[in-house]
This record gives C-alpha cells, structure tokens and sequence, in this order.
C-alpha cells in the first residue's frame, strides 16, 4: 500500500485472501512442495497483491506482472526475480484451472535470465579431512556427540542428501545391512542411495552409541539432550554450524556448507566413471539438464589439469612471446663483435 493511502476496505482484500488460502492446500496437498518453499510462494503472491492495490486476482494482466518485476529488477537478483515469477505463475494457473479466471496474466512471459554458475566442488581431499575432523580427545567432547558429527558429514558426502533430506530422515530409514538409506526428496517422491563403507561405518558406531527402547523410531540426528524425555530433531541450521566448526577444525579455507558436499559427491562420482543418469538417479533430479551442470565442472577440472601437466599445454603470455622472438640489445653487440 502507498504511504498516505486509505486502507482498503476488508471487501477488497477478500478475493486475494481466500484465493491464497486455496493456494496454500494446493501447495501441501498436490504439490507437495516444502513448507520453505510454500511460505515463499505465500510471500511473494502477498507482496503482489499489495503491488496492484487490492484488485480482484482475475483482473490482473500481464502489464501488472511485468511493472512489479521491472520495479523489483534493481535490487533484487535475477534468481529471486525467477522465482517470484514461478510462483505467480502456479497462482494464476490454478486460478484458471478452478474457473477462478479466465486467463493467466503470466502466460508468455519469459524467465529473467540467469548468469551461468558452475557449483563448486571440494577437493577429494577436504571432504576426507572434514569427516576426519573429531576434536582432540583434551577438548572432552560427548563420545555421542563425536560419532553423531562424523557420522552426518560422511552421510552427506557419501549419499550427496539435501540438508533437508538428511534433517528428515528416521532411524528406521538407515539400512546398515543392506547398506542403503530410504530418502524423501522434493515432491515427496522416494529414492534409495547406496551407502559407501565409511559412511556405513560411521553410522552403525553413531547408532550403537545410543541403542536403546525405540530408537528405530527416533530422528536419525538428534541434540545430545532430552527435553520432555524425547531428543529434538536436528535442523538444518544445526547442521550447517556442525559443518563450519569441521570445517575450521580441518583447517579448510574454503567455505564449506551442505549443499557444497552434494556438488563434491555428483562431481566426484562422474570423475570416477560414474554415468550421468546414475547420479541423476542418486540426486533425485526430476530432469537430466539438472545433473548435466556437473559435466562442464568436470571438463572444466580436466581443461585445468591438462593446463598444468601437459608439456605443450603451457602458452607464455604474448609479450613474453615477444620479448623471446627480438634479441635483446646486448645480444646483438654480442654477435656483431663476434
């Protein structure tokens, strides 16, 4: 709302009100989207709806939706802008989808283009020292602790899980016999990811430690303490400070986050062989083009070892070229006293 204006009558807010409530269900119930991804989509229609001053969502056309990008275009990223665009893009298709109106005001609208960026593996090397990275034993660290921290990064480095993922998932779900983990990634849709020896390990030491009545029903990953005699679930917050504090451990300069040990894991299968319908398999990637981005990380890895090995692959600047191919001054007086 402009400053100075009246405040819109309950009457003129009504349609939107009930429409993103209906939104909402759509979101949970069909989509089965996250609940961060159904509050940024709630968000971003809301602050639409403030941009056309409480118009009915059927009169809405597409110059609207064009001015409220165009006036968010200098402060915000064009990723940001990408999605405020999905989202009102799932809106009004459900609106026309319910007879709610008759046409999509986004429709032919295209996608703000976004700068290519290329994820950012660690070295092999780095993610070994982030899972070796235990606190000396002086620092009197929980035993429990310990085993719970080392099993998490080598679950995230050896099965490549969202934050998300990893934070969601039970006891019942780990199988250290058959040595898989039942995952729920996007959309609710179920994958199975092989699990490698160390990360097999690690997690039957973690589960161990805490064997007990009902565990197979407890949080994988859980705080140290009870509250109300139940362990709270790990967050993804907690995750990524568990991370850091490895991180700085292992004195790694780079930063270190969740999703970067899934860039190292997709990179470092398709290093070793790995097919890339495999990894897609293994990410969870609902398109090929997804998992495709890790190919150009890896010739890009390629081009720079080549650079660095190959004999005729190192090219001196052009004015070093230069200075080579003109003798110098001396030289010359050299070869004409001669």
């Amino acid at each position: 709302m402009k400053q100075g204006a009246p405040a819109r009558p309950a009457a003129d807010r009504a349609p939107w009100q009930s429409a993103l409530r209906e939104f909402d269900l759509y979101l949970r119930a069909e989509r089965a989207l996250s609940p961060h991804t159904r509050r940024g989509y709630l968000s971003d229609v809301g602050q639409f709806a403030t941009f056309v001053e409480g118009r009915a969502p059927s009169s809405v056309l597409a110059g609207d939706v064009r001015g409220w990008l165009a006036s968010l275009h200098a402060e915000r990223h064009p990723a940001t802008l990408g999605r405020k665009l999905a989202a009102l893009r799932c809106f009004f298709r459900l609106l026309v989808r319910e007879g709610r109106a008759r046409r999509d005001p986004t429709q032919g609208l295209p996608s703000p283009r976004l700068p290519r960026r290329l994820p950012k593996p660690l070295p092999v090397d780095d993610c070994i020292a982030l899972a070796e990275a235990d606190p000396p034993a002086e620092e009197g660290a929980a035993e429990e602790g310990v085993l719970r921290d080392r099993a998490l990064v080598e679950l995230l480095y050896g099965a490549g899980l969202r934050v998300g993922e990893l934070a969601s998932l039970d006891v019942r779900d780990v199988d250290l016999h058959r040595g898989d983990v039942r995952v729920l990634g996007k959309g609710s849709v179920e994958r199975v990811v092989p699990l490698p020896a160390a990360a097999r390990k690690a997690l039957g030491s973690y589960l161990e430690a805490r064997r007990g009545p009902g565990l197979r029903a407890e949080p994988l990953f859980t705080a140290l303490r009870r509250r109300g005699g139940a362990r709270a679930r790990l967050g993804a917050r907690d995750v990524r400070r568990i991370l850091a504090r490895r991180a700085r451990r292992a004195r790694i300069q780079d930063r270190v986050h969740p999703h970067r040990l899934r860039h190292s894991y997709a990179t470092h299968l398709l290093d070793m062989g790995a097919d890339l319908r495999e990894i897609q398999e293994l990410l969870g990637h609902a398109s090929l083009s997804t998992t495709e981005k890790y190919t150009a990380v890896s010739i890009e890895r390629l081009a720079e070892v080549y650079d660095r090995a190959h004999p005729r692959a190192r090219r001196k600047p052009p004015e070093a070229a230069r200075s080579e191919a003109q003798p110098s001054e001396a030289r010359k007086r050299g070869e004409q006293g001669a």
